[in-house]
């Protein structure tokens, strides 16, 4: 059940016709203990609307230290040209800086690639949401043609002949290598792709200083208007689906119903939307609040979000996350 405020928030923005038909599983509270002494009550309200990312899903460490070499592996791959980072690099926001990536055939995939970070805390997967768990989805990356397009056999086989892996595998799951082995492993490492120490779950978790006094009030508006109806929950989004276009049409998009995106680190993952057709985050929150709250932001209205936004970027590996490099633009260090 919702938080008592959440529920009159969301109740409210359904009686105001904000949300249309949605199915809403809202991510369960971080349990993390409060640091730095009481919260202000502002910060404690917000929790029950965002709460933190945690610093742990409890991830076996030998399994997902195996995941993450098969994650970075292309010789899983049909060609051995790609493999899981190519699309979602981790060394930044864990897509990439392109609208859509291209299949094993060079045609573009259907739609813009989701970050990887913190997609264990969404209730299913992919744009449709389509996809119920990260077990499906390990499944569906390694085997379909438009994604690395690998088969069992010689993935199997790759692992198995390994000299390195094979025994990793013996001593992590007490047997060698197989189907359910590797889906598990690779499962464990994305289970710890989390970006705790936002500056916003900072504030939230009590440091009164972390945000600024114009971004609390952007906080103020991103609630205020109603986008929270949609984009809450530990992962501010990522927890129900919504019709895309319920007061106006998207320019050039269907009015299909599709998973409400995680806003964490949405500052950092340019281009946005399904098709990737929007380039900057100003433009995405432009064109939301008039298409799904019937609003028009000023400029003024439409910065202050955007200023809280980019509180919610986090870190991984003890790295805040950044935009990745455009396409033939020098590597970052």
């Amino acid at each position: 059940m919702a938080p008592p405020r959440l529920a009159r928030s969301l109740a409210a923005a359904l009686g105001a016709g904000l949300v249309g038909s949605a199915l809403a599983i809202l991510a369960p509270r971080a349990q993390e203990q409060t640091a730095g002494g009481p919260r202000p009550a502002d910060a404690v309200e917000a929790m029950d609307v965002i709460t933190p990312v945690p610093s742990s899903l409890g991830a076996d460490p030998d399994r997902a230290a195996l995941g993450r070499m098969l994650f970075t592996d292309t010789r899983l791959s049909r060609r051995g040209d790609r493999a899981c980072i190519t699309c979602h690099d981790i060394r930044s926001n864990g897509a990439s800086a392109v609208a859509r990536n291209l299949t094993t055939d060079g045609t573009p995939v259907p739609r813009n690639t989701p970050t990887a970070f913190n997609a264990a805390l969404s209730f299913r997967l992919g744009w449709a949401g389509d996809i119920p768990s990260l077990h499906e989805q390990a499944e569906l990356a390694l085997t379909r043609p438009e994604f690395l397009g690998g088969s069992w056999p010689r993935i199997l086989d790759t692992v198995r002949g390994d000299p390195v892996l094979a025994p990793l595998f013996q001593a992590a799951y007490g047997r060698a290598a197989d189907q359910e082995a590797v889906i598990d492993a690779i499962n464990s490492f994305e289970r710890t792709l989390l970006t705790p120490d936002s500056r916003f779950d900072r504030w939230l978790r009590g440091d009164v200083h972390a945000i600024t006094e114009a971004e609390r009030a952007g906080y103020d508006l991103f609630r205020g208007i109603g986008c929270a109806a949609c984009h809450q929950g530990v992962n501010v989004g990522g927890n129900l689906f919504e019709k895309v276009g319920i007061f106006v049409a998207i320019p050039n998009k269907a009015a299909e119903v599709l998973r409400v995106p995680s806003l964490r680190n949405v500052a950092v993952t340019a281009p946005y939307f399904d098709d990737g057709g929007v380039a900057t985050l100003p433009e995405a929150v432009r064109l939301m609040a008039r298409a799904q709250l019937g609003r028009e932001l000023t400029p003024s209205q439409t910065a202050a979000i955007v200023a809280f936004l980019g509180t919610l970027t986090g870190s991984y590996a003890g790295r805040p996350l950044t935009a990745p490099n455009a396409p033939g633009a020098a590597p970052q260090p």
